[in-house]
């Protein structure tokens, strides 16, 4: 499958748009590519009980996996910061869940973007095997 990079980032700058971050102001939104060719979107919300904040990435892979969809093949990032930032440790393990290897991109408001695979972001990722291994 052709992946639509502009159409990807497109998406993320939107939902970016609608992220809820009164604390830290730092919004980010996230578009992914489901295998059926839809975009799953998500935005950053926060709480003022931070550990109930939730990432952008992990929205878009909620909606997606909510409406059916289980299997991705990219993602795009984008964030109020001027450089390129990538997902956090959480979405990693998320993303790694649900896609071991595809690609990643992140943009910065400065017009970078970097390009990772979710295997180079978290190598060594926890997986189904190691709850399949008896003692």
């Amino acid at each position: 499958m052709s992946v639509d990079w502009n159409a990807l980032q497109s998406a993320a700058v939107q939902v970016r748009a609608r992220a809820y971050a009164p604390y830290s102001k730092f919004s980010v939104g996230a578009a992914l590519l489901g295998d059926d060719g839809r975009i799953f979107t998500g935005c950053n919300v926060e709480n003022a009980s931070y550990g109930l904040c939730v990432c952008a990435e992990r929205n878009a892979v909620f909606a997606a996996v909510a409406a059916g969809v289980r299997t991705f093949h990219a993602i795009a990032i984008v964030s109020s910061a001027q450089e390129p930032v990538t997902p956090c440790g959480a979405c990693r393990q998320v993303l790694a869940e649900f896609a071991p290897s595809f690609e990643v991109r992140c943009y910065g408001n400065d017009g970078t973007e970097k390009q990772y695979t979710t295997a180079s972001l978290l190598p060594h990722a926890f997986s189904d095997e190691a709850l399949r291994t008896k003692p």
